[in-house]
């Protein structure tokens, strides 16, 4: 590990001057579940490291414009125990999958949607694209465990975060503080302003094309400070991971909906599926084709069929598409008490 400057801001403000400061080369530190590997392991080398639980605000859950604010640094025991997200089942479905007490702990919900790749390649120092001289790793090599819809161009990798499936149903939204965004917002902690957009979370990750390009579209000097949450009282969720062993693992694939049910049939459907693409797989048309009908098992297995659909598997893992297919049904079966554990 190669040595760096350690920062602790105590406002949002002050974030953006350690972040934003010329010359330096700065990550910041959420949970730091995944940072210490990686600086460890010589993948990312900052010359400064801002830590941000000194600020107060990214803490804090409440309520916020017919909604939920959730601080970017809740952690998952505490967005667990929370009342104020009483309504949103998926969440807690993604805590219960994350099998260590230590992760549950320190792991932050915004650290979460910015996880890096845990592709072996990257992990290895290829890249993000996982490249040795212009070839692709994961298509010439082993791929039991990237991506099967969103793999046609270089990026073959599946994103990491557990959360932003749940999320993206819900129809999340983050505040993005840093330069370069579209408004200014009051600092609460110190009293000054900061330049912060909300945005939906679906625009959040993205598809590299090159290895200068990261997966979601924060610049230098940005970071995530909230996530916000429509009101869920009327909406039936859940998730459903894919583990390959019981013990503390990443899922091979994860299905996450919302459903608005009324008189049995459902009105309105969001499907999205995690893990199988380089950005959350979002299943647009599995969702509208759900609209106006009742879940059975039957119709369940159909829209899991229809979610499926257009998945391309690698050389080696064609098997991901009956493990995404098996997820989007058992999501849909728990978010209406159907499915027997």
């Amino acid at each position: 590990m190669k040595p760096f400057e350690y920062a602790r801001p105590t406002t949002e403000a002050e974030a953006v001057e350690f972040l934003g400061e010329a010359g330096v080369q700065a990550v910041i530190l959420a949970g730091g579940t995944d940072l210490t590997s990686l600086m460890r392991a010589e993948l990312v080398s900052p010359t400064r490291v801002v830590d941000l639980k000194q600020i107060p605000s990214l803490h804090q859950v409440t309520r916020l414009e017919g909604g939920v604010q959730i601080g970017a640094l809740v952690t998952l025991a505490d967005l667990a125990k929370n009342s104020l997200l009483d309504g949103y089942r998926s969440l807690f479905d993604v805590v219960d999958g994350v099998r260590s007490i230590q992760v549950q702990g320190s792991g932050t919900i915004g650290g979460d949607l910015c996880h890096l790749p845990n592709c072996w390649y990257f992990r290895k120092g290829y890249g993000l694209l996982g490249q040795e001289n212009g070839i692709s790793l994961p298509e010439t090599g082993d791929n039991r465990y990237h991506a099967i819809f969103g793999n046609e161009g270089a990026a073959k990798f599946v994103n990491a975060s557990r959360f932003a499936p749940a999320l993206m149903a819900w129809g999340a939204k983050v505040r993005i503080v840093g330069p370069s965004n579209k408004t200014s917002s009051r600092d609460r902690s110190s009293g000054s302003s900061v330049d912060a957009e909300w945005l939906p979370l679906e625009y959040f990750h993205v598809t590299p094309k090159t290895d200068q390009q990261g997966n979601t579209i924060l610049k230098p000097g940005q970071f995530v400070s909230h996530i916000w949450l429509p009101d869920g009282n009327q909406i039936s969720s859940a998730t459903y991971e894919v583990l390959q062993m019981e013990g503390l693992d990443w899922p091979l694939a994860t299905a996450s909906v919302c459903l608005d049910v009324d008189g049995g049939f459902v009105r309105d459907a969001s499907i999205v599926m995690g893990h199988v693409a380089p950005i959350p797989w979002v299943a647009d048309d599995a969702s509208r084709w759900l609209s106006g009908r009742q879940i059975d098992e039957d119709t369940a297995g159909m829209v899991a069929d229809f979610a499926v659909l257009s998945a391309k598997p690698l050389s080696m893992n064609e098997y991901k598409v009956q493990i995404a297919r098996t997820a989007v049904k058992r999501a849909l079966l728990k978010a209406t008490g159907q499915l027997e554990v």
